[in-house]
């Protein structure tokens, strides 16, 4: 039972993972009109993403200690 759920944690952090980090590349832009760049940054987006990739580094640490553990 521990070793599937260590696998479901792991592909649970690897979907957390890709999804903030599309997340926060979406979050900002930039324009360039006229030779001025203009800069539009979504800082909520930014902390949610970041909160995605923390639970992903959570998960991720716990499926593996799941699979490594033996009992």
């Amino acid at each position: 039972m521990k070793k599937i759920m260590g696998i479901v944690l792991i592909v649970l952090a690897i979907v957390l993972g890709y999804n903030g980090v599309q997340k926060f590349q979406k979050s900002s832009a930039s324009v360039k009109v006229l030779g001025l760049k203009i800069d539009a940054d979504n800082e909520s987006g930014q902390a949610s993403a970041y909160i995605q990739l923390g639970l992903a580094v959570l998960a991720l640490g716990a499926g593996v200690f799941l699979l490594k553990s033996e009992r």
